[in-house]
C-alpha cells in the first residue's frame, strides 16, 4: 500500500513541471498579445493626435468621426468619452484612449465602429445611464470652476442626451426653457432634479408631483406651466 502511494505521489510530481509550462507559456503569449493590442491601441491614437498638444482635439475627432462614417454630434461619441472618461470636452489623452479602446477590445477604426451599438446597450442601462447623464453635464463643463451651463446649451443637450428615452417631457421643457426669464443657466443639481422628474413623474398628468417635495424650484415653475398650459 505504502509503494502504491508513493507512485501516485510520484506521477502526481512528474506532471507538474509540464502543468507549470503550459502555464508560463499562455501566461507569456497573452502578454505578448495584450502588447500587440496596446501598440495597435496606441498607434491609432498618434495617427488622429495633434503633433504638438499630443492630444487627439476637435479635428481629431471629426476625423476620426469621419473614418467611422458617424456624425461628430452623434449621441454615441459622447458615449464613447463617457468610456474613455475624458475629463476634457473635444480632446482624448493618450491614457484616456487607452482606457476606452481596451475596454472596447477595439485597435482598429473598424472595430471600434463595430463597438459602438454595444456600447449604446452598455449606456442604456439604467445603472450606467445616470452616470451617462450627469457626466454629459460635466463633460460640457469647459470653464476652470464653472459650475452652470447656459440654457441654448442645456436645451441642445437635452435632446441629445435623454430625448429618446423621454421625448415628451424633454420637448416640453426645452419649450418652457426658452420662454421663461427667470433662468439663464442650469446647475448640475437642476439637471438631475430633471432627470428624476422623468423616471419618477407621471407625465403629462404630473398626478404625483408634490411641490412640497425637495424638487429645483425650476421645476415646480415648469409644473406650473404645464398645468396653466392645459387650462
Amino acid at each position: 500500500m505504502r509503494r502504491s502511494a508513493a507512485r501516485k505521489t510520484g506521477q502526481s510530481n512528474s506532471t507538474a513541471p509540464i502543468t507549470s509550462s503550459a502555464t508560463d507559456l499562455f501566461r507569456s503569449a497573452s502578454s505578448k498579445a495584450s502588447s500587440k493590442e496596446m501598440e495597435r491601441i496606441d498607434n491609432l491614437f498618434y495617427s488622429y493626435a495633434n503633433r504638438s498638444s499630443g492630444l487627439i482635439d476637435p479635428e481629431g475627432i471629426e476625423n476620426l468621426c469621419s473614418d467611422m462614417e458617424v456624425d461628430h454630434t452623434d449621441v454615441r461619441i459622447l458615449m464613447l468619452a463617457w468610456k474613455m472618461k475624458a475629463e476634457k470636452q473635444g480632446y482624448f489623452t493618450l491614457e484616456e484612449w487607452r482606457r476606452g479602446l481596451k475596454a472596447l477590445r477595439a485597435d482598429t477604426v473598424n472595430k471600434l465602429k463595430k463597438a459602438l451599438p454595444e456600447l449604446e446597450k452598455e449606456v442604456k442601462r439604467p445603472s450606467n445611464f445616470v452616470d451617462f447623464y450627469a457626466y454629459s453635464f460635466r463633460y460640457c463643463l469647459t470653464e476652470e470652476k464653472q459650475k452652470s451651463i447656459d440654457i441654448e446649451s442645456i436645451c441642445q443637450l437635452l435632446d441629445l442626451v435623454l430625448g429618446s428615452h423621454f421625448r415628451a417631457q424633454v420637448d416640453y421643457f426645452i419649450e418652457y426653457l426658452k420662454i421663461q426669464s427667470d433662468y439663464k443657466v442650469i446647475n448640475m443639481d437642476q439637471w438631475m432634479g430633471f432627470y428624476h422628474f422623468c423616471t419618477e413623474i407621471s407625465f403629462p398628468d404630473l398626478s404625483n408631483y408634490d411641490p412640497a417635495l425637495a424638487w429645483p424650484l425650476i421645476l415646480d415653475n415648469f409644473v406650473e406651466w404645464m398645468q396653466e398650459k392645459r387650462t
